[in-house]
């Protein structure tokens, strides 16, 4: 018997069990996979030269009011301003652009963003980011402004999005990155005091109306605890990888199906000699291939010898289903398109290809909510049994949402709420 289960060692898991233990509370940790940390993961893939890179978040957004900025400082764990640091390279047909057509793409951007939130903050009912963006004149640019805000930054298609979704969670501030990598940085300042973390050991049944509390079963035998907090992702609940004794009321039901999971996915290609395109650290190469706003690239990241490509919503979700190598030869291709046939011989054969879409540990990179359905995420935050069971992560979360920061917030939040009594 123990005071509190925690299901999932993500950010929001590890946060939970931290702010529970430095009350006094005891804990156990279950995770299913074979690693702490969830969907913030560092490693050093050799085909990238065995440097560190973040398959999953990668970045601390709105770091003025991100609480993982002071975690990092005080653990003396360098971080760096990605903003100052970047560059855009905003590419047209296969050429760079003009400082003119450059400025008019960040007026549109500024205009159409705006006018999306002034639609948001009205009173007219919910709606898509992509309507909001349809604004007569911006038809050049609108593609564009749609992939960043949606697909590269949202995980889903402008289209797909609640638009006041979009507008609760957008992200103001300064964005810092870590050259080891944020998976390093998270589980260096949450997992010691989070206490140990029963990994392989995945939650198949909660018994959530018992009289003492709960009873977590799990392949390796039950926990009974008097509440459990469960931070597993949207997709894991909606695919029924968890059952529930008795079953989740309807709201609850209604706000998972509400909020599924985006896809972002990375495809990162080293450098195969010295040319570096002419592109400098840290530049940010997009544009628009065939008509379309397609793929988004990081350039050589910390001054290191590769590139990363992003791709978000139906897109990465094709990309998953085709497999590594067809995502491997989308990102070529991209690249090709973008900077010229150059590109085709400036990397090296291999790449990192993520796969969040087809992990069953998460089934997706983070969650969005759909249009009418702005409420679900505080809706599924709301504990259930008097306070003995609660979700958290970052689809809890109604102002970082999709963001570490939020996962983080809403684990502390959970472990604030839940009913020991």
């Amino acid at each position: 018997m123990t005071d509190v289960v925690v299901i999932g060692a993500g950010v929001a898991g590890l946060a939970a069990a931290g702010a529970l233990r430095r009350r006094g509370v005891s804990v156990r940790v279950i995770e299913a996979s074979n690693r702490s940390g969830g969907r913030a993961w560092t490693n050093t893939p050799p085909v990238l030269g065995g440097v560190p890179f973040d398959h999953g978040a990668a970045w601390l957004h709105a770091a003025e009011a991100n609480p993982l900025v002071p975690l990092a400082h005080a653990a003396a764990i360098p971080v760096l301003d990605a903003d100052a640091r970047r560059s855009r390279n905003l590419r047209l047909g296969g050429r760079a652009a003009t400082a003119d057509e450059l400025a008019a793409y960040r007026a549109a951007y500024d205009a159409l963003t705006a006018a999306a939130a002034a639609r948001a903050m009205s009173d007219a009912p919910d709606t898509t980011l992509a309507a909001a963006l349809a604004a007569p004149g911006a038809e050049l640019w609108a593609p564009t402004v749609a992939a960043w805000e949606g697909a590269i930054i949202a995980a889903a298609d402008a289209d797909a999005l609640s638009l006041a979704d979009w507008h609760a969670n957008a992200l103001h501030g300064r964005n810092l990155s870590v050259p080891d990598g944020l998976g390093t940085l998270v589980r260096a300042v949450l997992e010691p005091a989070a206490g140990p973390v029963a990994l392989a050991t995945p939650a198949r049944r909660i018994r959530w109306h018992e009289k003492a509390g709960v009873v977590v079963e799990t392949p390796r035998g039950s926990l009974a605890a008097r509440a459990a907090i469960v931070t597993v992702s949207t997709g894991v609940l909606a695919a029924g990888a968890i059952g529930f004794d008795p079953p989740l009321p309807a709201p609850i039901e209604e706000a998972i199906g509400a909020l599924p999971m985006g896809l972002l996915s990375k495809i990162a290609l080293r450098a195969a000699g010295a040319d570096r395109l002419g592109l400098p650290e840290s530049a940010s190469v997009f544009g628009q291939v065939s008509g379309e706003a397609r793929m988004v690239f990081h350039a050589w990241p910390f001054g290191r010898d590769h590139v990363i490509g992003f791709i978000g919503g139906r897109g990465a979700w094709a990309l998953a289903r085709a497999g590594a190598a067809a995502a491997e030869d989308f990102a070529r291709a991209e690249l090709a398109a973008l900077l010229g046939h150059r590109a085709a011989r400036a990397f090296a054969p291999g790449a990192v290809v993520t796969d969040w879409g087809t992990d069953p540990q998460f089934f997706g990179a983070y969650c969005y909510a759909r249009p009418g359905w702005a409420a679900a995420r505080r809706a599924l935050a709301e504990p259930l049994g008097s306070g003995r069971l609660i979700f958290a992560g970052e689809a809890c979360h109604s102002a970082f949402g999709g963001t570490v920061a939020g996962a983080f917030l809403s684990g502390v939040e959970a472990a604030g709420a839940i009913a020991l009594s």
